[in-house]
């Protein structure tokens, strides 16, 4: 069976786009896995499989490239949204897209995409992790290590932690054990934030799932929303990632994240799966 699929990336957070309206994917997980082997396949950090929906415009299913199905992608629903737009299936903006997270609405914004990401999540289990309460600078062992922890959902699970030299934290070794603790039942990304000032954030990001990435729209969106409860900045700041800069606005009238940052397309293709 031949697939065609389009490669794009946001901030260098790299995906497949791959129109499933029409015709589905048999087995999708071992497929992604499949695909997404760097210098061996396409390479990619996830896969996004574009649906229709009876609640939204579009549905969106989201996997990374380990398999894994994942609830939401700030990134990835740029992308998907500047693929909808640039072929003319759907003309509107903003989108109405369906994901396990909700529905979420990415709007133009010039030459960027805006993404309203919903409200934050901070009470304990509905992030989830192994606490009733919220987790706000709470003190976590890592190896030899004591960090101080943030944890919120924007629809998937983000543990946040402050350093002060986030260019030279460890951050490959330490990303992989705190996805997996036991204190995340359903694992979590996790973001290491160097404050540069009240408006500016410097991050690196390990993705569940995926490893260290360039880039993370939800992530970027939790860091910000953490710097601002533990007093460390604005409600709207710039968030700079390895790819790129993404700015994130957190209404304090509506409670909810706004995330505005690029899509870029890369190439089309077909692949035989």
């Amino acid at each position: 069976m031949k697939l065609r699929f389009t490669k794009m990336h946001g901030l260098g957070n790299d995906f497949i786009i791959i129109d499933c309206r029409r015709r589905a994917i048999k087995n999708p997980s071992q497929v992604v896995k499949k695909l997404s082997r760097r210098r061996f396949a396409v390479g990619f950090d996830q896969a996004i499989l574009l649906k229709g929906s009876r609640r939204a415009d579009f549905r969106m299913e989201i996997y990374n490239n380990d398999g894994g199905r994942v609830e939401m992608c700030g990134n990835g629903i740029r992308c998907l949204a500047s693929y909808i737009w640039k072929r003319g299936i759907r003309k509107k903006s903003p989108l109405e897209i369906e994901t396990p997270a909700g529905i979420i609405r990415p709007e133009k914004a010039g030459k960027l995409i805006k993404v309203d990401m919903g409200s934050p999540v901070t009470k304990g289990r509905l992030i989830p992790v192994r606490s009733d309460e919220a987790v706000i600078s709470r003190p976590f062992r890592v190896k030899d290590r004591t960090l101080k922890i943030t944890c919120v959902s924007m629809g998937n699970p983000h543990c946040v932690i402050f350093v002060k030299d986030v260019d030279g934290f460890p951050v490959t070794e330490f990303g992989p054990i705190i996805e997996r603790a036991k204190f995340f039942p359903k694992r979590t990304n996790v973001e290491f934030v160097e404050i540069m000032s009240r408006k500016r954030l410097k991050m690196r990001v390990w993705e569940r799932g995926s490893g260290e990435t360039l880039a993370c729209g939800t992530g970027a969106s939790a860091a910000a929303v953490a710097a601002h409860l533990n007093g460390l900045a604005d409600r709207s700041v710039t968030v700079r990632l390895r790819g790129g800069n993404l700015k994130i606005h957190w209404s304090s009238k509506k409670n909810r994240v706004y995330m505005t940052g690029p899509a870029e397309e890369v190439f089309e293709g077909t692949v035989e799966i």
